[in-house]
């Protein structure tokens, strides 16, 4: 459930192994992300879903922004690089996040976190018109086809997508299409700014925030009561799901390599999946997790660079 911007650094401080192991914060990092869909869900029993998103937005800005003032970094200056994080912002966070809120109104927590899964696919597609250097393979393009496949599996498409919501779905899988289309405008416009990945990303966080904290006012009413456990679950969700995720990735991507801390996308959907059914009581048919080990098998595909 990756949030943040993929910037290069001018200047890289050298990179000091962290004590934990990594594998041990790979792991972390899948549960975090993998509860996140439960999180929403039990969020939006007592909020509106842009209350859950803002919500979110304030507790994952304030672990950044703790983050920022410990390494004192300081958030990137000129009006151009905060008109495209304005862009990213709304693409990779204010957009996705409220529509995987609204979307599980009305559908499980398993299947918005195995929408979520379909992102690499759609990163796929939309690279062959948007990045002409990102040239495909037959493997790739074969994932592609594979991984739609297994999103027609999930969601019954022999049955006539019966007993399913379509409104819900077709927002989790826009939610999951944002990501990508962020992660490419990102790449075309703020690659090589020479600010730190926290600097960046911290500023995001805080425009999506604003974002969030203008629209929200507009079309929900203030809480006439305060419920512990959702407001709980929307700051775990914030604080580990936005804020704490973001760190630990970044520790990853130093240590082991972007293409080895991106497999954490495979383990988001199963634990996902487990947490819903487990806590949340949610129906499984036998086409859900059939379904997802095909998605995931086809973004993993879509993945695979030429001469791998």
């Amino acid at each position: 459930m990756s949030t943040v911007t993929t910037t290069r650094t001018a200047a890289r401080a050298p990179f000091r192994r962290p004590a934990l192991d990594w594998r041990l914060r790979f792991g972390a990092l899948s549960l975090i992300w993998g509860f996140s869909f439960l999180l929403i869900k039990v969020g939006t029993e007592g909020y509106a879903p842009f209350q859950v998103t803002l919500g979110r937005l304030v507790f994952g800005t304030a672990v950044l922004a703790a983050a920022m003032a410990v390494k004192r970094e300081r958030l990137p200056r000129g009006a151009r690089t905060w008109g495209h994080l304005a862009v990213a912002a709304f693409l990779l966070n204010a957009l996705p996040f409220s529509l995987f809120a609204y979307a599980e109104l009305t559908i499980p927590s398993t299947l918005a976190g195995i929408c979520n899964a379909t992102s690499p696919l759609w990163g796929m597609a939309l690279s062959l018109v948007a990045l002409s250097e990102d040239r495909p393979t037959r493997v790739r393009v074969a994932g592609l086809g594979i991984g739609f496949l297994g999103v027609l599996t999930v969601l019954g498409a022999w049955e006539g997508f019966s007993g399913l919501d379509a409104t819900g779905t077709v927002m989790a899988l826009l939610a999951s299409l944002s990501y990508p289309i962020g992660w490419i405008y990102v790449r075309r416009t703020l690659g090589g700014s020479g600010n730190s990945h926290l600097s960046m990303t911290g500023a995001q966080l805080l425009l999506a925030t604003v974002q969030l904290g203008v629209v929200t006012p507009l079309f929900t009413s203030f809480p006439a009561r305060f419920s512990a456990v959702p407001l709980l679950a929307i700051a775990a969700l914030g604080a580990l799901g936005t804020g704490l995720a973001v760190l630990v990735q970044y520790g990853l991507v130093a240590e082991v390599g972007p293409t080895t801390a991106q497999m954490v996308t495979y383990f988001i959907p199963v634990i996902a999946t487990a947490a819903g059914v487990a806590i949340l009581g949610e129906s499984l048919k036998w086409s859900t997790p059939v379904g997802a080990v095909v998605v995931l098998a086809g973004a993993a595909l879509t993945q695979v660079r030429r001469g791998a």
